[in-house]
């Protein structure tokens, strides 16, 4: 089961910071993000947050899996719940970015039907003070992909 995520809850910083290792920047856009769970069990096994970037456009700025969990298919069912609460909300896009590093990431998002935009070239490096590997290789630059969810509605026609 998925759900929003109560205000008053505390929120799944465990798993937050599974996709993203600095505290202190989840604790920022959590601030103005919409975070929902999965639960299982009664146990939160995943999260994931969305963030309004512009007028039409909404963010899945974060998005993570217990390690225990994984490879069971809840990564893309929460994409593709994510997708869905964009499209419900009304927004024309929905983006997500990931680091270079992120190989299993960047296959999910595409296997989803989101679409490579554009580099954002040495962004680990400016917005964060520790180094980061994943997958043997630094975490430098920020890959950005986007799904149109006009054009997602229109080919479902």
């Amino acid at each position: 089961m998925i759900r929003k995520l109560d205000k008053t809850e505390l929120l799944p910083m465990d798993l937050l910071l599974l996709a993203d290792p600095s505290e202190n920047i989840v604790r920022q856009y959590m601030e103005r993000a919409q975070c929902y769970v999965m639960e299982q069990e009664e146990k939160i096994v995943g999260v994931y947050s969305l963030l309004p970037t512009r007028p039409a456009t909404m963010e899945l700025v974060n998005i993570a899996v217990d390690e225990s969990e994984q490879h069971k298919g809840y990564g893309k069912a929460l994409i593709q719940h994510a997708i869905e609460t964009a499209r419900r909300e009304g927004y024309q896009t929905i983006e997500v970015g990931t680091g270079n590093s992120s190989i299993g990431q960047l296959a999910l998002y595409q296997k989803c039907g989101f679409r490579m935009t554009h580099i954002d070239r040495d962004f680990f490096l400016r917005h964060y003070e520790e180094p980061i590997f994943e997958n043997g290789i630094q975490c430098v630059d920020m890959v950005r992909l986007a799904m149109d969810l006009q054009v997602e509605d229109r080919e479902k026609e």
